[in-house]
């Protein structure tokens, strides 16, 4: 799962950052409303944690501004606003849920995985190609009566090229989706990922799922 945490307490970012990691997520974190902006323009999250004040581009002015024809995240807000009309107006403007400071990170996971449970209207809950089928609320995958024993990666890999089914993605893009920007690992890790995830799906009796199209990069069509 994508997540991006957007507040302007490096303290508190870079703690529930590293809790929501250790939970097995991608994690991006933004320091204010106009670098959040910026992250939603180029990538897509499953999961926005966002808190409403903030310098320049508050929390509020995030949620105005975000491209109404883009696929949007589902939208965490945390605040120490704990005014009823505060969350209202948050829930209004396009908040999917709302956690008042401070907080428990048990409780920050558990509404991150509620909200990614709920059905958008754009992606099935569970994917399927040939034999294979992928509950992304479970998160589980199997082919046929054979449940796949995939790292939180792999598992991440094979949902991404399900939900672009048919589009071909480079090895970079697919780095930028599951890994964090400044990752210690170089996108050539990609090539190691998808071996291991061939050969698991290989075991299960799916050989041809994911295509190569040298120099482009991977499919399952």
């Amino acid at each position: 799962m994508r997540v991006l945490v957007v507040d302007d307490s490096e303290r508190l970012t870079r703690a529930l950052a590293k809790g929501l990691r250790s939970f097995g997520m991608t994690v991006e974190t933004a320091r204010d409303g106009g670098q959040a902006l910026s992250f939603l323009a180029d990538s897509t999250f499953d999961v926005m944690v966002l808190d409403l004040m903030m310098p320049k581009v508050d929390g509020l002015q995030v949620l105005l501004e975000m491209s109404p024809g883009a696929v949007r995240p589902r939208i965490l807000v945390l605040s120490a606003r704990d005014q009823v009309s505060d969350r209202v107006k948050a829930l209004d403007l396009g908040a999917d849920d709302y956690l008042v400071k401070p907080f428990a990170l048990e409780e920050v996971r558990a509404r991150i995985h509620a909200l990614a449970r709920r059905p958008t209207g754009e992606v099935p809950p569970v994917l399927e190609a040939g034999k294979l089928k992928v509950d992304i609320q479970t998160r589980l995958a199997r082919v046929g009566d054979c449940v796949l024993k995939l790292t939180p990666k792999e598992f991440a890999l094979l949902e991404l090229l399900l939900r672009h089914r048919g589009r071909v993605l480079s090895r970079p893009q697919i780095f930028g989706q599951i890994y964090e920007i400044d990752s210690d690992v170089g996108d050539s890790v990609i090539e190691v990922l998808m071996s291991t995830l061939r050969a698991k799906l290989a075991d299960a009796g799916e050989t041809e799922l994911i295509q190569t199209r040298r120099g482009f990069g991977y499919v399952i069509d």
